[in-house]
């Protein structure tokens, strides 16, 4: 099924992101937690690709896996700049053989290690360019979504370019928008509302990372610019060497915020799993009785 088909008709979604594992045991212990989150039945799943195409094939085949073996729709994500055109059209035409309708067209992350690194000649620099290569290619066969960034991507000056860029995309053909993750409510409202006050009505549905380890989210907020609460981090450093603890903050924290975003009338909610069950299912419990049958096909600021 087409995620913007979805979404358009008004459907509330509950997502899940995974990340395609490096070993048959990380494997194995990935589809047991797919099993466990199928029986919430979300609207869909992603699975993730590693920089520089890190992860083509076993993207690939985590992809095949769950769309042959479950009856989840299934999304693969696939970045451009480390690949020519003809590469990504070659990985484009291999899903649509599988079966696969949805595509998350990203632009990927410039290999830091590497100072003098420089794309290929003929890729696509942008994600705007893939998104447009996609639909020149295969027309409307892919549902195609993007991302977005409530408190702006490191490497734009200032929100109101993040809003012009994330419109050429939008204008490009992507039919929806999972954001970068944020702990901050206000700073995803802002955005939606300077996205719509420019004309993006398409659903941007925010994006949410369960607290579990609190280092290890310390850096993926340091590296996207994600601001953590100060009241939220003195809370988790008081804890931080006792993980079941730092998981009950964080997991609360979760709940509340999501409870908040549901309240102001959001378009679905977007969990990144980390591969792990425990703390989506623990906050889906405590959320399921609040969540709407279907929201306004805009997916934007609540209105009817």
């Amino acid at each position: 099924m087409k995620i913007g088909d979805i979404l358009r008709k008004g459907v509330f979604s509950i997502s899940f992101e995974f990340f395609p594992p490096k070993t048959p045991e990380g494997e194995k212990q990935l589809f047991e937690t797919i099993r466990k989150l199928e029986r919430l039945n979300p609207t869909f799943v992603s699975v993730t690709y590693g920089a520089g195409g890190s992860t083509r094939d076993r993207t690939r085949n985590i992809v095949k896996r769950i769309h042959e073996e479950t009856n989840l729709t299934v999304m693969a994500h696939l970045t451009c700049i480390a690949h020519t055109r003809e590469e990504l059209i070659e990985i484009l035409n291999d899903y649509k053989n599988i079966g696969i309708e949805n595509i998350l067209a990203l632009r990927g992350d410039v290999p830091r290690d590497k100072p003098d690194w420089r794309p290929p000649k003929g890729a696509c620099r942008y994600a705007k360019e893939l998104v447009e290569l996609i639909r020149k290619e295969f027309g409307d066969w892919f549902s195609i979504g993007v991302a977005s960034y409530p408190e702006g991507h490191p490497e734009s000056p200032n929100l109101e370019w993040e809003v012009k860029y994330f419109k050429e995309k939008v204008e490009a053909g992507a039919d929806f928008s999972i954001t970068q993750m944020f702990f901050v409510n206000d700073y995803y409202y802002r955005f939606v509302d300077m996205c719509r006050n420019a004309g993006i009505e398409i659903p941007i549905i925010p994006g949410i990372m369960p607290i579990t380890n609190f280092k290890q989210i310390r850096k993926f907020a340091s590296l996207c610019g994600a601001t953590i609460p100060q009241s939220l981090v003195e809370k988790l450093e008081r804890v931080e060497d006792k993980q079941e603890e730092v998981k009950k903050i964080g997991i609360e924290f979760a709940i509340n915020q999501c409870i908040d975003l549901i309240e102001n009338g959001v378009p679905g909610l977007h969990f990144y799993t980390l591969n792990k069950s425990d703390a989506t299912l623990k906050i889906y419990e405590s959320i399921k009785d609040k969540i709407p049958r279907s929201v306004n096909v805009r997916g934007g600021d609540g209105e009817a």
